[in-house]
């Protein structure tokens, strides 16, 4: 800068920090000036029979004759302090005094610490999760997290081979949560007591079995089976997919290879060749493009939902035809079908 700054900007010295020490005069707090008047003139104004009138000209006072009254100001001060300080402060926290709820005013009561405006204490919750929109899945998944990282060491068995349980639907769990809990969360809670029923059965701890409990539903997991598809009368085979938020019904027929959805042609429906692939990728997959016939009704989501949709349902009524098929199906290749994307080499087993 062109312009030199003063002394006591540009040199940062001993006397520089002492002068802006916090116990400096120049910035520390100034007593707020009291209302009531000097301790002197309080005394003028009480023995207003010695220090005025006319009987009080021309005399003169002496030490011993003003000390008995000041002393007895002096008094009268410190018990106006004493008073008007505030009550020691309470050794046991806040969260753990109890309110004085005596309607009484005894001031010899132990129990009361002050004023009865002291006593109004603020009320803490029970769980640091009350301030979250549902404390009471906050705390659920909580408690559980916290109980898998402390077991989370036990040797366990393949899911497959884990034992069998039926968990809680989510309407059972929002009664017994009492709260509007989404299906996405609820889903975390049943991701953890899934991790948690994988630890080996003989190892499993005396805690983790008493967790899994309150989420089991009272029924017997073997006794819901899966009701088997079947051709009907009229040689149809049913099935249904979801994707995202596309739900498609498809009728299978043995045919020619003619495809409706919703009324309408594939290329109808489905502008896009990829759309139109993944609709029936499931006979592609498989070689029975031409053996077959599709009915399907979809509805919700958009183009591509519902061609993904519409895939799932294919591949369940196929293998209602023929369930010999379902290797091919997880695989998605077959033998004798030819992929571009493999260079025009044909499927193997």
């Amino acid at each position: 800068m062109a312009s030199k700054l003063p002394l006591s900007v540009t040199r940062l010295t001993s006397r520089y920090m002492t002068s802006f020490h916090p116990l400096h005069p120049s910035i520390r707090p100034r007593p707020r000036p009291s209302t009531r008047p000097p301790l002197l003139l309080r005394f003028a104004t009480t023995h207003t029979s010695i220090t005025s009138g006319p009987a009080a000209d021309g005399i003169e006072f002496s030490e011993e004759a003003l000390t008995p009254a000041i002393d007895e100001l002096f008094a009268e001060e410190a018990e106006q302090n004493d008073a008007a300080a505030p009550p020691p402060s309470s050794t046991r926290p806040p969260h753990e005094t109890e309110l004085d709820l005596d309607d009484d005013d005894d001031p010899d009561d132990p129990d009361r610490s002050g004023p009865p405006s002291r006593n109004l204490l603020r009320i803490v919750p029970a769980s640091p999760s009350y301030f979250t929109g549902k404390p009471h899945f906050t705390d659920s998944l909580l408690a559980l997290q916290a109980l898998l990282r402390l077991h989370e060491t036990l040797p366990t068995v393949p899911a497959a081979h884990a034992p069998r349980v039926a968990w809680r639907t989510l309407p059972q769990y929002r009664v017994m949560a009492s709260e509007p809990v989404p299906a996405a969360k609820y889903h975390k809670i049943v991701a953890v007591l899934q991790r948690l029923n994988r630890i080996h059965p003989a190892l499993t701890p005396p805690a983790v079995r008493d967790a899994l409990a309150a989420y089991r539903r009272e029924v017997d997991p073997f006794a819901v089976a899966r009701r088997p598809q079947r051709v009907d009368a009229e040689g149809r085979a049913f099935g249904n997919g979801r994707r995202k938020a596309s739900t498609a019904n498809v009728y299978l027929v043995e045919g020619e290879g003619e495809v409706r959805v919703n009324g309408r042609s594939l290329n109808a429906a489905f502008p896009r060749v990829h759309d139109r692939e993944s609709a029936v990728w499931a006979l592609k997959a498989t070689g029975r493009v031409d053996r077959y016939n599709v009915w399907a009704v979809v509805r919700g989501g958009g183009l591509t939902g519902q061609a993904e949709s519409i895939t799932l349902a294919v591949a369940k009524a196929l293998l209602v035809h023929e369930p010999a098929l379902k290797p091919a199906l997880r695989r998605g290749e077959s033998p004798g079908v030819l992929f571009p994307w493999r260079g025009g080499r044909e499927g193997v087993e």
